[in-house]
């Protein structure tokens, strides 16, 4: 019998040695090194560098060249969620022989959302759906309290990879869920389950099953205290999307993140509301985002943000106090710190307002997190609305990127945002003078603008 082999595999950045060593070389942490062992060749086969067969994470080797020309082209069927929110995020639906991991940290949702998913998709697709952290007395419990159908939904509580995969062959679903992968261990592997070794090796045989046998797989995975997912990075390289449900446990909305699609957009944003019969996904975000209070304070102003697809409207607030100690604090919550340390030096040098005495704290409403640099211009206006201790007009809504020479840059899918402002009935917008409309949507007033002093003036 072939001895199994191992080797060891940094939980940072995935990147494999022959020998245990105290640093990654790649990363460079610390004592980051775990064991896996290796699937032994098959016995009989030649030595060599072909002797060891595998079928890889993509289900098989062509062992033939193609002309990239002679691919098929044809549009890939996909199948809904019946959610729409679900759909955008994974960019139009399932894709048989995908496979998804859907993250969150616990309480989040993520057990929830794809039990509703499987039980409306078990009324006209074959689902099989498998609990390892929970029974199946647990999960009916939850079905019947979200009022859920549960006809036609295969459950199977079990843990051992093989077994399931046994029971996949028999079965034949076309949408396998796996609740949670860090419970899934196979028996040719010493490790416990949610180690790195098992996390890696079971990922691998399952996608290989979803590839080979043209099955949508759908994976739980849990998140590190960073937010991170937990298990090798080497995970999110086998599947196919990575999405993130996210949502704190005092707020009833939940966000939904892709951060890796190879079917569709990545960034985009699905919001879903925790009710008591399970997640509702909400068509309008930007209208839970812009709930605010008829009294309107000094600080706070509306931005329009772009999240994958669609613009959103979401209001920051931002609160200017006088320092006592000799390094002022600067916090963001929803934004990057370093922009915003980057952005009051601009505001400094060609605003002429000095913020160095003063504590500068920035939250984005609703628990958004913004990636783009669209917010900068709204961000500089609502401290100096803040500092100045002079509110802003409610129907004013600003966006643009500001630049290190005080410039304001346009930014991508200015028109759109532009109509969605005017939708919600925004009468004033200050936006760079490059996503300046020809023509201004009615009842809205656009002020076009090249540089931050001309964007002070226009307040």
């Amino acid at each position: 019998m072939a001895k199994a082999k191992s080797a060891f595999v940094c939980t940072e950045c995935g990147a494999e040695y022959r020998k245990w060593q105290g640093q990654c070389s790649s990363c460079r942490e610390w004592n980051t090194l775990s064991e896996v062992r290796l699937s032994a060749a098959r016995p009989g086969a030649a030595t060599g560098a072909t002797s060891t067969v595998r079928g890889g994470y993509a289900g098989g080797l062509s062992r033939e060249v193609v002309d990239l020309a002679s691919v098929d082209l044809s549009e890939v069927p996909r199948l809904s969620s019946t959610f729409a929110e679900f759909d955008r995020v994974l960019g139009g639906g399932l894709v048989p022989g995908s496979a998804v991991l859907l993250g969150g940290n616990p309480g989040a949702g993520k057990s929830t959302l794809l039990l509703q998913t499987a039980c409306k998709l078990a009324q006209s697709r074959r689902v099989v759906y498998v609990t390892g952290e929970e029974s199946l007395s647990q999960v009916a419990m939850r079905a019947h309290r979200l009022q859920l159908p549960v006809q036609g939904l295969k459950m199977l509580a079990e843990t051992s990879i093989e077994t399931i995969l046994a029971v996949a062959e028999r079965e034949r679903p076309e949408i396998l869920i796996i609740d949670s992968i860090q419970t899934m261990h196979l028996e040719d592997i010493a490790s416990a389950p949610g180690g790195v070794a098992q996390v890696r090796e079971s990922a691998a045989s399952l996608t290989r099953f979803a590839k080979q046998s043209n099955t949508v797989l759908m994976l739980v995975g849990h998140v590190t205290k960073d937010g991170s997912l937990a298990g090798p990075k080497v995970l999110e390289h086998m599947i196919d999307a990575s999405l993130l449900l996210e949502g704190g446990a005092d707020s009833r909305f939940r966000t939904l993140r892709g951060q890796k699609n190879r079917f569709g957009a990545v960034n985009e944003l699905g919001v879903f509301a925790m009710l008591e019969h399970g997640l509702k996904e909400v068509k309008n975000p930007s209208a839970i985002f812009l709930s605010r209070n008829e009294e309107q304070s000094a600080g706070s102003l509306v931005m329009v943000v772009w999240e994958g697809t669609r613009p959103i409207l979401v209001e920051v607030q931002a609160l200017l106090d006088e320092s006592a100690l000799g390094n002022p604090r600067r916090v963001a919550v929803g934004l990057d710190p370093n922009r915003l340390a980057m952005l009051l030096a601009v505001l400094h040098r060609h605003g002429g307002l000095f913020t160095g005495d003063q504590d500068v704290f920035l939250n984005v409403v609703g628990g958004v997190k913004v990636l783009e640099t669209s917010a900068d211009l709204a961000v500089l206006l609502a401290v100096v609305s803040s500092l100045q201790n002079r509110p802003l007009p409610r129907e004013l809504v600003v966006f643009g990127e500001v630049g290190l020479s005080g410039e304001i840059r346009p930014v991508p899918s200015g028109q759109e945002r532009i109509v969605e402002a005017a939708k919600h009935g925004f009468k004033r917008a200050i936006v760079p003078r490059g996503n300046a409309p020809k023509r201004s949507p009615e009842g809205m007033e656009v002020v076009a603008v090249d540089k931050l002093a001309e964007a002070l003036d226009a307040l």
